[in-house]
């Protein structure tokens, strides 16, 4: 079965098994954790931040940031396709009594002019705007890396108004891979960062938040609140540092697969695909026609392809480490084959 649902079905190998079955472990909770304090150090030094913390989840991350950031009734001004709107079971008002301000962006980017038109009135019935979130890459845009001059634009403006700004990076080692622009230089840009192990790195679990040390220091108290405290993690941190060794720089060949996956089903005139939007790993194509995505999907997993469905006429596929180029070409054929069934 060739798996394009998600770069977060990917198994962790045999040395990065090791590598876990090796690891120094000690209590986290209590900060002695040699494995998870190396790589949250780590992490926190490529994104040019003062401390980080390990967390369970993407997920968990994002909320985390963003509580810290926010009390209850404050609004946080964010891309309309934003996945810790969509994809994150409305944690924001269940967790943390706070809510969205949504802008429709291009290709997962807004403006500082939007974000300005936004902003609230400084008065007393209108919710605090207290965080503008981004996310890089945009999911639900495609893939898409966010431009470094409109991130730029958007910071500075944050500073200006006294604005907290938070990155959802999940794939943020995927714009960075795409792009040139170095972790750090994206990272001094942001009051907060999530970034995931377990996506395009191949880890088994586990996100990286970074920040200053202050805010470090409080998101572990909510880590505790949210029951994320856990134990001898240095055994997933292991898989984390041995992702970073040697899942990073690859990376770009997921790019070149997604790009050639796209350019073989853009052929077709029975699915529409914007190429311009194929910039790192993730393909989105919306099917013409009468077949739904559903039905579309179930065709794909009978001759050996998996790829999920985002709404009834559009479908998304993921390349990662755990499908060869061989294999993305021979979906794309199988694709290409069911459309004109």
């Amino acid at each position: 079965m060739i798996d394009l649902r998600s770069d977060t079905v990917t198994r962790p190998s045999a040395a990065m098994r090791q590598a876990m079955a090796n690891a120094e472990v000690g209590d986290d909770v209590y900060g002695e954790d040699p494995t998870v304090n190396a790589l949250q150090e780590r992490v926190a030094g490529l994104l040019g931040k003062e401390d980080a913390l390990f967390v369970a989840s993407g997920t968990m991350g994002n909320q985390i940031c963003l509580r810290v950031h926010t009390s209850p009734g404050d609004e946080v001004i964010c891309e309309a396709g934003s996945h810790f709107l969509h994809f994150e079971g409305g944690a924001m008002p269940v967790l943390s009594g706070i809510q969205a301000r949504t802008i429709v962006g291009h290709r997962g980017m807004i403006e500082a002019e939007q974000v300005r038109t936004a902003l609230r009135a400084n008065t007393y019935y209108f919710p605090r705007s207290k965080v503008v979130a981004l996310e890089n890459t945009h999911n639900l845009a495609g893939g898409t890396v966010l431009p470094l001059a409109s991130i730029q634009e958007i910071s500075g403006f944050c500073q200006k108004n006294r604005l907290a700004l938070h990155l959802d990076g999940a794939r943020l080692w995927n714009a960075s891979i795409a792009s040139g622009v170095s972790l750090e230089t994206y990272g001094q840009l942001f009051d907060s960062i999530s970034i995931c192990l377990s996506k395009g790195l191949g880890a088994p679990a586990g996100s990286v938040i970074a920040g200053s040390r202050e805010f470090i220091a409080e998101a572990r108290r909510v880590r505790k609140q949210l029951g994320g405290g856990m134990r001898q993690i240095g055994l997933l941190a292991a898989a984390g540092h041995y992702a970073i060794d040697t899942n990073l720089s690859r990376l770009a060949e997921d790019h070149a697969n997604a790009r050639e996956f796209a350019e073989i089903i853009a052929s077709s005139p029975d699915v529409e695909i914007d190429l311009e939007n194929v910039q790192t790993n993730i393909i989105i194509a919306r099917l013409h026609g009468d077949i739904s995505a559903s039905q579309f999907c179930q065709k794909m997993q009978q001759k050996g392809v998996r790829i999920s469905m985002m709404d009834e006429q559009t479908l998304r596929a993921v390349t990662h480490l755990d499908v060869s180029r061989e294999q993305v070409v021979e979906a794309a054929h199988i694709f290409l084959n069911q459309l004109s069934q």
